[in-house]
């Protein structure tokens, strides 16, 4: 038996959903943005780390600012080489890969060098230590201990060992977090292998660094004058320098002569390494 009770909720229905399906249609039309089908492309070739090193908001915007030509195509640090040459591929160009920076921890006040000035038993993160009359350590300008860079490594490139972060090269993607995060600002980055690092961010007087750790830079100079094109005094703390011409030899001989041996040889670094832009440097710690 015919029921108009059921027949006409039916057509309703019927005519809702039609109309719906058509205002649905007519505002996809209207809305539709053509999509770069290069960016689709870039986007698979890129890691999908999303750590924002690029500097832009992760993966899909690094793509799309490639895709615009607004970033180059070694935008994406994680990504590397294989990622570069893949999206070379995709716009038509050619691979410039540049040379590889990592990061690295000025600072070797480990258990054994460094003393505790207080027991800590606050939350284990190092910005929240260093507000505690700058953290337990007898040296205030060093690691802390606290392992928060390591926390926000994505890549495993660090461990905790004997209470300093100690950053494994291989694995270190140049994505910067642990730069950023970093309270004391110790963590930098430095040529992929460099031939030679001072170890060491205490500005401070010979005497006082000497008491707060027995391994750091007490500025004697002993290092600049038996290798002054390798190593540079600025003010009390040394630092190494890289260009063409670094003399591995002397830079080993220095380093055997330190006092503190806080300075740390790669016999097989990489001697024509260049230190970073200045450019580059200060955007990497913003």
């Amino acid at each position: 038996m015919f029921s108009t009770e059921i027949f006409i909720p039916v057509v309703i229905m019927s005519i809702l959903g039609g109309a719906f399906a058509l205002l649905i249609g007519v505002v996809s039309q209207l809305t539709h943005i053509d999509v770069d089908p290069r960016v689709i492309q870039i986007r698979e070739a890129l890691p999908g780390a999303n750590c924002g090193a690029c500097g832009y908001p992760g993966c899909d915007g690094c793509a799309v600012a490639i895709a615009k030509g607004e970033a180059p195509i070694s935008a994406c640090v994680v990504g590397g080489a294989a990622s570069t040459e893949k999206i070379a591929d995709i716009m038509g160009g050619s691979a410039e890969i540049g040379q590889r920076y990592v990061a690295s921890v000025k600072c070797q006040g480990d258990c054994e060098h460094t003393q505790k000035l207080f027991a800590y038993h606050g939350i284990q993160d190092c910005r929240i230590m260093a507000k505690q009359r700058g953290g337990n350590k007898s040296c205030l300008y060093g690691c802390l201990g606290c392992g928060t860079c390591q926390s926000v490594c994505n890549f495993g490139a660090i461990q905790m060992v004997n209470g300093v972060a100690v950053i494994n090269e291989e694995k270190c993607t140049q994505c910067m977090q642990c730069i950023n995060i970093c309270p004391k600002h110790i963590i930098e980055l430095v040529p992929y292998h460099a031939p030679a690092q001072v170890k060491c961010h205490n500005p401070e007087f010979g005497k006082d660094v000497k008491t707060a750790c027995t391994i750091g830079c007490i500025g004697c100079g002993i290092c600049h004058r038996l290798a002054p094109e390798e190593f540079n005094l600025d003010g009390k703390l040394a630092h190494a320098t890289y260009h063409d011409a670094f003399d591995m030899e002397k830079a080993q001989a220095a380093a055997a002569k330190c006092p503190s041996k806080c300075i740390v040889i790669n016999a097989e670094g990489d001697v024509n390494a260049k230190p970073l832009p200045s450019e580059e440097k200060e955007a990497a710690v913003q």
